[in-house]
């Protein structure tokens, strides 16, 4: 090789290695989990209260987006929103959901967040009470910025009376 190649091909060598160092892709894990965390907690808030509004603010809308609850989906924002966000505030009373052990995953500008889910609430029509313990997956995009959630995915159970 000759002087004139080799020093390209230093600075192409160079280059290769920073690069490879670099993480590809957005993330700075300590300040997106805080974020990640805030978000998850007005959701959780917005559920309580029967607020559609964290929804809105903090989830990203687009076709087929799909939101799974123990075997029950929602299709798209609004349906989740008006058809089991809000009208819960009519038909539960006392609502307490508490998402608790939150862990978050990042991969560039994805991530994800898996939680103890725990349920308690009594049925205004049937005055049954429900105690549900169980996880929640949520999975964001960073999009524009901020951190969006597109899925949710939760599974619980009743829990067992001793």
């Amino acid at each position: 090789m000759n002087n004139k190649n080799s020093g390209w091909h230093t600075v192409l060598s160079r280059c290769v290695l920073v690069l490879g160092i670099i993480p590809i892709g957005y993330a700075d894990a300590d300040e997106d989990t805080g974020e990640l965390v805030a978000i998850i907690g007005a959701i959780e808030a917005g559920w309580e209260q029967a607020d559609g509004t964290p929804f809105r603010k903090h989830f990203l809308d687009f076709p087929g987006a799909r939101y799974i609850e123990s075997g029950g989906q929602n299709e798209g924002l609004t349906d989740l929103v008006e058809h089991h966000v809000e009208p819960e505030g009519d038909a539960l009373e006392g609502l307490e959901l508490s998402l608790t052990n939150i862990e978050t995953h990042f991969e560039g500008d994805f991530a994800w967040a898996i939680a103890d889910v725990e349920v308690k609430a009594l049925v205004r029509k049937d005055q049954r009470q429900i105690h549900n313990r169980g996880y929640q997956t949520f999975l964001f995009r960073h999009v524009d910025g901020q951190w969006k959630v597109v899925h949710t995915h939760s599974s619980s159970r009743p829990v067992k009376k001793n």
